[in-house]
């Protein structure tokens, strides 16, 4: 049972200030369950507003989402979590909500995410599994079901980054040129993401919302789900934020997504080399974006523990603009990124 005093707000975890949206979850459980007869404690927390707490009473476990509706709509996620299971994914099932309140309580898939699990004997066993329910995913996908991975929602991710990396974290100001480069090569990567045949799309498949269950995986923070690019969740999964894999066990696992996604019918393009090109540049679009998302959770969140993981990603960004003919400009800007960082307002 949850304790009002702050140092048993401490010994369990729990924030010792006042938490009022905590003392509101912990009454909305308690009409659930008889009063003093569960437990409450911190399971994580993730880059949005959102919160999880693990519920434990007679030997049992749920998790209960505080997702406080100012901030977050509870609709998506339940909406999709439906079509997730719909489509034979393990993803949490519903077994209270107050979506006024932005209170829901879920089914608990333990505490070991692939993030945790992952090494060098099990990787090629979790990731088969991963790919296995990713197929499922797009196999299930229906045109005007999921609102459009568009060209403006492309394009607003890949502005983070020079809103947030360039001008707030690295502290410069890009001159005329290089705005228009940056400005060109955004425009033909979003155009390359354009041109691939769209299914259901996860948009945060990776092994840190991915949870070692039965049947495994369980799919998590799925509530950004889009229609859009085939590529995008296979790049997610095996470009990761927080894990990097040589090259060559990348494009094993990307050979074998495309195998079976060629037998089993989804619109993958038949020549495997073209797929890998359209995989990298969809891969270019979501390091942009996410190098911009680490920023903007540091600095305008609050939230530490990102940016150390920024240059993982700026260095998947440099390897395929690197690879690309088309891409020198954008290789030749990060280079001038990289080794001149001036301080904030100047132009270069």
């Amino acid at each position: 049972m949850l304790k009002s005093h702050n140092s048993s707000l401490k010994a369990i975890g729990l924030p010792a200030i006042p938490d009022t949206r905590l003392e509101q979850l912990h009454d909305w459980l308690a009409a659930r369950f008889a009063a003093g007869a569960f437990s409450l404690k911190p399971a994580s927390a993730d880059a949005s507003f959102r919160r999880y707490f693990r519920v434990a009473a007679g030997g049992l476990s749920w998790i209960a989402m505080d997702a406080p509706p100012e901030r977050e709509d509870c609709r998506p996620y339940l909406r999709i979590a439906r079509l997730l299971r719909a489509a034979g994914l393990n993803a949490p099932e519903v077994i209270a909500q107050d979506l006024r309140a932005g209170f829901l309580l879920l089914t608990d898939f333990g505490d070991t995410p692939y993030l945790a699990a992952l090494n060098e004997g099990n990787a090629d066993r979790l990731f088969g599994d991963a790919t296995e329910a990713l197929l499922k995913w797009q196999l299930a996908s229906r045109e005007g079901e999921l609102p459009p991975y568009d060209e403006a929602l492309l394009r607003r991710e890949c502005n983070l980054f020079p809103e947030w990396y360039v001008a707030r974290h690295l502290g410069v100001t890009l001159d005329a040129a290089q705005n228009r480069t940056l400005a060109g090569m955004i425009a033909l990567i979003v155009a390359r993401n354009l041109a691939q045949p769209a299914t259901y799309v996860h948009r945060d498949y990776m092994p840190r919302n991915l949870m070692v269950t039965d049947p495994n995986p369980g799919v998590l923070d799925f509530q950004d789900a889009v229609y859009g690019p085939i590529s995008y969740d296979l790049v997610s999964l095996t470009r990761d934020a927080f894990v990097s894999w040589d090259e060559e066990r990348v494009i094993d696992w990307t050979v074998r997504y495309w195998e079976k996604a060629r037998r089993r019918g989804l619109p993958v393009n038949p020549d495997f080399g073209a797929f890998y090109r359209d995989f990298e540049w969809m891969g270019l679009q979501r390091h942009l974006k996410v190098l911009g998302i680490f920023a903007r959770i540091h600095y305008r969140d609050g939230k530490s523990g990102y940016l150390e993981d920024t240059p993982r990603f700026m260095r998947y960004a440099r390897a395929v603009a690197g690879r690309y003919r088309e891409l020198e400009p954008l290789a030749r800007l990060f280079d001038q990124l990289e080794n001149r960082q001036p301080a904030a307002g100047h132009t270069f």
